[in-house]
């Protein structure tokens, strides 16, 4: 068996991919703005910060104790208080339309309780309908409570304690402002390098079987693995543009710190591809038209992405899912490009990752490209 490859004829092979590629006026916005425009929607709309918080108050007590929690939340920037009743319907009302995210109910006996030295309770209605958004809330809430506490007791009891405390300084490590955007924008990256190159790929061979011209390519003296470089060599070489361009975007746009190499950043890329361009060749093997091949592309990207942890963490998920989850691709590169974006460490840290990421990629492009030879032959 013949082994050499012929690079002339993969070069040109490359250039008519490209040439065919961009010919069609459909494909160009698909290749330049869209991976642009899902980074600024992705980038923006996919946030768990919580900014400002809808809160309705009944105040039953109508004290000026009641009146001292109520402005403890008016007082606070990420509360706006949409109006403060004595009315309870009304509050179940609003919290149920969803004009309300978080609802205070201060009872008749609030000021009495505390006269007494006793512990008043108020209710905190919380609409959980979004569970992750209630729990930031609710500890908003709390630290509002426990800061009233304070002030409260300073009040009762205006004498000097002398006793010793426990000062806890808390730092934030890789995102001292906690910006979500930090996490997910260097994920929707990496999502939108494998959501382009696993589509393109498996759309790349069912066009040239859809047009006839496959059989004119199997007549040619092209091998097969000069077949499989001339049409792989281009979506990789779209790949890395599209990675230096939204790279670029999430640094000076969205002002994501980038502390590692960009070197190491690139390796890791070119071995994610392994495992994306696999998957597409796959698919252009089973696939007998474009519309089946892009349903069955949509049909694998959901799983990949739910079990990637991209937004949910992988530790909650069940066990056997967490197992299943070691053989996707996507879950190592978005700790590697995170540890990249962000960490900044190298290959020493990441260096496992980069092995998982390795052995899944050679797997599945070299099963992926003898099922495609087997079917050239």
């Amino acid at each position: 068996m013949d082994c050499k490859v012929n690079f002339l004829r993969i070069r040109e092979l490359v250039r008519k991919e490209f040439i065919q590629l961009f010919r069609d006026k459909k494909n160009r916005p698909i290749l330049v703005i869209a991976p642009l425009v899902q980074l600024l929607v992705f980038g923006y709309v996919v946030s768990t910060d919580v900014r400002t918080i809808s809160v309705g108050i009944v105040d039953e007590s109508r004290t000026p104790e009641s009146r001292k929690l109520v402005d403890a939340f008016n007082g606070n920037a990420t509360f706006n208080v949409v109006f403060a009743d004595t009315d309870s319907r009304r509050l179940e009302r609003e919290l149920l339309h969803r004009r309300l995210d978080l609802a205070l109910k201060i009872p008749p006996d609030f000021a009495e309780l505390i006269k007494r030295r006793e512990t008043a309770s108020v209710q905190i209605l919380v609409d959980g309908s979004m569970s992750n958004m209630a729990s930031v809330r609710i500890a908003y809430a709390s630290f509002v409570l426990d800061r009233f506490n304070r002030d409260l007791i300073a009040e009762l009891h205006p004498f000097t304690l002398e006793y010793g405390t426990v000062d806890g300084r808390f730092r934030t490590w890789y995102n001292p402002n906690l910006y979500s955007q930090n996490y997910f924008v260097p994920g929707i990256v990496a999502f939108l390098i494998m959501l382009l190159t696993l589509l393109f790929t498996s759309m790349a061979i069912i066009k040239e079987k859809e047009a006839g011209t496959m059989e004119q390519l199997m007549v040619t003296p092209l091998k097969s693995w000069e077949l499989i470089a001339g049409k792989t060599i281009p979506y990789i070489i779209i790949a890395m543009s599209q990675m230096i361009v939204v790279t670029i975007f999430a640094v000076f746009w969205f002002r994501i710190p980038f502390a590692g190499s960009i070197l190491l950043l690139f390796f890791s890329t070119c071995l994610f591809l392994l495992s994306t361009l696999g998957m597409g060749l796959f698919i252009s093997t089973i696939a007998a038209t474009q519309q089946q091949a892009m349903m069955t592309t949509f049909f694998v990207i959901l799983p990949v992405f739910m079990l990637s942890g991209f937004v949910f963490p992988i530790a909650n998920m069940p066990q056997f899912v967490q197992w299943i989850t070691l053989l996707n691709p996507l879950r190592y590169f978005l700790v590697i490009i995170r540890g990249i974006f962000l960490k900044g460490v190298g290959f020493y840290v990441l260096w496992n990752q980069l092995f998982a990421l390795t052995v899944i990629g050679i797997i599945v492009f070299a099963g992926s490209v003898m099922r495609f030879r087997k079917r050239l032959d």
